[in-house]
């Protein structure tokens, strides 16, 4: 199939690079010039474990094109995907420009009959926003379906989600036309589910809300377990096998960021307050995240007393591992409070630095390892859970602080192992460990 995504971002650029890797003829619009261009260059625009190989080898067979013409892209398509941005507005709201401004775009192209796919996660009503326009701002009377297929990737692992979703959700305003998205889905052979287009809008907020639920659950969890003695770890565990439960999302933490959750979970709420409904638990969800960075930052005050001139290394800037994107990170919110207490933050993370450099405006020193960024330094902040961070030599990290002092907001070491290295360690939702 001919195939047109229109967006580079996470969603566009992993959509289109699994599509031409199936076979179909993709091209990639974006009116960022600059990303453009570096994408026929072969520089990506994210970090994506693997995107850059899947990309080269698909541009290198001819299947994955990139252009800045979203107008000559939509007439050589027979499906067209809008993948932009909906970023949240100051109410919660998700912002619809983009999607509106392509959807005018198409409806100035549109030459034959085509399938335009919402692909951007968008409030529900958005598929007949997205037709209104092209009906009203269309130049020839030709036939077209707006369909929603949300996506469920994850950063990180977006190439693996794509390839191998759990389940995808087509929602359409008939079989017919689902049978055009089920025929370019069909290669990866994985569970599809047919909706109208409303209930595939509503599917995919209401699984993001549901798992931020469960996050802000097991840290409520955590805060009862810091005042009762328990382990929120094991809780985790005796709750997790529970084949109703699960243990995916049940870890306790600094909350959950990035560029969907935080933004999925608002979204609804506007979404459910338009109507005239109160969604009243998804609110307090949201407030229990939003008090996870005070909260540990109260730790460290606690323990370190006056941060004035204390020297505090954090590791881990970007919101989860895997990925640089530090959209609604915890690091975001923790080294600015740490700065202008007056501690001197020095800082590490194996691939957001440069991003991170963007978003932080604070004075701060970024270096270049675990061990360089712990040296002298009062304590160590976990702040994302990267698996070098598990993996780092302790011993050598004692060595090199001033004050052998840990505080884990994931959770990625062991109490009594820290103990016995001679750490003074304090985690979420478990006892503090001192040595002896």
């Amino acid at each position: 199939m001919n195939v047109a995504v229109v967006g580079t971002g996470y969603v566009g650029l992993v959509t289109g690079a699994v599509f031409s890797d199936l076979g179909n003829d993709v091209v990639c619009v974006d009116k960022d010039v600059d990303k453009i261009e570096g994408l026929r260059a072969g520089r990506m625009p994210i970090y994506e474990p693997g995107l850059e190989e899947l990309v080269a080898r698909n541009v290198a067979d001819g299947r994955l094109t990139f252009s800045t013409d979203l107008a000559d892209t939509v007439r050589r398509s027979d499906i067209v995907f809008i993948a932009v941005g909906t970023p949240p507005k100051a109410t919660g709201e998700s912002d619809l420009t983009a999607v509106e401004e392509v959807a005018h775009g198409i409806a100035e192209a549109l030459d034959r009959y085509k399938v335009i796919v919402n692909k951007s996660t968008v409030p529900v009503g958005t598929g007949d926003l997205v037709r209104n326009i092209i009906e009203r701002n269309r130049r020839r009377p030709v036939n077209f379906d707006v369909v929603s297929n949300p996506e469920f990737l994850r950063e990180g692992s977006a190439i693996e989600d794509t390839l191998r979703p759990d389940r995808i959700v087509i929602g359409a305003p008939s079989q017919q036309v689902a049978m055009t998205l089920l025929e370019l889905y069909a290669p990866l052979e994985r569970p599809m589910i047919i909706t109208d287009v409303h209930s595939a809008e509503i599917i995919k907020y209401a699984s993001n809300a549901f798992l931020a639920a469960k996050i802000s659950f097991i840290n409520e969890i955590a805060n009862l377990c810091e005042l009762a003695g328990g382990d929120v770890t094991q809780v985790m565990k005796g709750m997790g096998l529970d084949p109703r439960i699960g243990s995916a999302f049940l870890n306790a933490g600094l909350g959950y960021g990035g560029s969907c959750f935080p933004k999925d979970t608002d979204a609804l709420i506007q979404t459910a307050a338009s109507l005239g409904y109160e969604f009243r638990m998804l609110r307090s969800v949201v407030d229990v995240n939003r008090e996870r960075v005070q909260r540990f930052l109260g730790l460290i005050r606690k323990v370190l007393g006056p941060l004035e001139d204390q020297v505090i290394a954090v590791l881990g800037l970007a919101f989860k591992p895997k990925t640089d994107d530090m959209r609604e990170a915890r690091s975001v919110e923790l080294i600015p409070r740490l700065a202008m207490s007056g501690a001197r933050v020095r800082v590490y993370d194996p691939v957001a630095m440069e991003n991170a450099r963007r978003h932080l405006s604070v004075p701060i020193e970024y270096c270049q390892s675990s061990y360089e960024a712990a040296e002298g330094a009062d304590a160590i902040a976990i702040v994302t859970e990267w698996n070098e961070f598990k993996l780092l030599n302790l011993e050598r990290l004692r060595q090199v602080m001033r004050r052998p002092l840990v505080f884990d907001g994931r959770n990625i070491y062991e109490p009594e192992r820290m103990r016995r290295l001679g750490f003074e360690y304090h985690s979420i939702g478990r006892k503090p460990a001192f040595p002896n």
